[in-house]
């Protein structure tokens, strides 16, 4: 019988789980066997104690094979991963433009958490499209068209999950080996062989500095090469939103205006970076040729014909690759935030912008709450900018009045001032792009 009493003990005094250890605890938590209140109990003496690379190694396998684990056979599968952020639409974009330079992408994603959005919400807003797929129909997918995107089962890695919802409620979220298990055993559990980890640095993110951004990406990249996967963490900035547009069908918007050639140098940047890091961790290209290669499928075309026949393949409307702004649904009603006087952004708080478009109906308050895909913001001037007074600095498009009037405090305290000596900056000279670990 398993002794969960010594197995807290052991982790509270310092020491090491042997593997059997580790695959019984997490069998019989998964069963109910061992009480949530107990669990709490490691869960903590986890995160003051940590766990050392065999026992990381032997608790992501056992978080991803608690329950059923994808296969794609012969396929070499390639998956990203984000840590979240405001205006975060890369997924849209990566998954089509990397399958376009040959990398088989087979993509689970969730809805959004907090004041960040989510991939599955946002591809909902497409009439049509299909966002949670069969196992057998997502792997039938990435095998004929190389990409998909769905919905996590609740059929993969359910241990880890149970285990999410206590760390949420008992303190212990920020604990990197439990970060990082509970990233890379869904990864395991989806059937990826190589993974590129996108670390979010900044107000707008998990990581808010530089140095809890690299020691995250760095115990990414350490846990996966100790179970045998290659993988690339990028740690990109998210002190302000990610592009122009915040929202889901906004965002899906701003996705394939960049597949058509256009939109924000931002986003485009780091989904190059990262599929140039897909590229490279899939094949003998350097990073270099990667993102060479990216550009390329960019520029011609190919990305853009990638998503249409994700979009068919999912059941969606392909007229939006053409049309978005006639296809998706988008509020008609028009706010404008303006500056309060002449000066220059010198910061633009990216979860405050986040907690705006969520009040507006564009994320939820409740797990029961329904979204209003159609809501949303876009960012007329980012940080650096100059401004004269009453000059546009942020348009949203709403549904209610009501709602309009909870997020308007969030929008109005998210852009800070100088009205003087401060210098106007192009965003040329900053670069989104922070590190990389390999």
């Amino acid at each position: 019988m398993f002794d969960m009493i010594s197995f807290i003990e052991r982790k509270r005094d310092g020491g090491a789980h042997t593997s059997q250890e580790i695959r019984d605890f997490v069998r019989e938590f998964a069963s109910g066997a061992v009480p949530d209140y107990q669990t709490s109990a490691w869960l903590m003496a986890v995160y003051h104690a940590g766990l050392d690379d065999d026992e990381l190694r032997e608790f992501t396998l056992a978080l991803a094979h608690s329950g059923e684990v994808l296969s794609f056979e012969d396929l070499r599968i390639v998956d990203k991963h984000s840590t979240g952020g405001v205006g975060d639409k890369v997924t849209l974009l990566l998954a089509p433009l990397a399958a376009s330079c040959g990398v088989r992408v087979a993509k689970l994603s969730g809805p959004g958490l907090g004041f960040t959005g989510g991939t599955v919400d946002k591809l909902e807003s497409i009439p049509g499209f299909r966002t949670h797929l069969s196992s057998e129909r997502f792997a039938g997918q990435v095998r004929k068209i190389g990409c998909a995107i769905s919905g996590h089962s609740v059929d993969l890695a359910p241990a880890e999950g149970k285990f999410y919802a206590l760390r949420d409620v008992t303190g212990t979220v920020p604990s990197l080996p439990l970060i990082c298990s509970s990233i890379i055993s869904k990864k395991i559990a989806g059937g990826a062989d190589s993974f590129v980890f996108d670390v979010k640095c900044g107000a707008g993110a998990f990581m808010p500095d530089y140095e809890r951004a690299e020691r995250l990406a760095s115990s990414l990249v350490s846990l996966s090469k100790n179970l045998g996967k290659k993988s690339v963490a990028m740690i990109t900035d998210m002190d302000q939103p990610l592009g122009e547009w915040i929202g889901n069908s906004v965002e899906v918007m701003e996705a394939v205006t960049i597949l058509q050639g256009g939109g924000p140098d931002d986003v485009r940047e780091v989904v190059v970076n990262l599929a140039g890091a897909m590229v490279s961790i899939d094949s003998d290209s350097s990073f270099e040729e990667g993102c060479e290669l990216a550009r390329e499928k960019l520029i011609d075309g190919s990305a853009l014909e990638q998503f249409r026949k994700m979009i068919v393949a999912q059941d969606g409307d392909p007229a939006v690759c053409d049309r978005p702004k006639e296809i998706l649904p988008i509020a008609c009603n028009t706010h404008y935030v303006t500056s309060p006087a002449d000066g220059v952004i010198i910061a633009l708080d990216a979860r405050r912008v986040g907690e705006g478009v969520k009040r507006l109906g564009g994320g939820r308050m409740s797990m029961e709450e329904e979204i209003d895909l159609s809501v949303g913001a876009r960012l007329i001037r980012k940080k650096g900018a100059s401004v004269e007074k009453g000059e546009t600095v942020l348009e949203v498009v709403y549904s209610s009045e009501e709602k309009l009037a909870d997020a308007l405090p969030f929008f109005n305290s998210a852009f800070s001032f100088d009205r003087e000596g401060a210098v106007a900056t192009t965003t040329d000279e900053r670069s989104i792009i922070l590190g990389k670990v390999s």
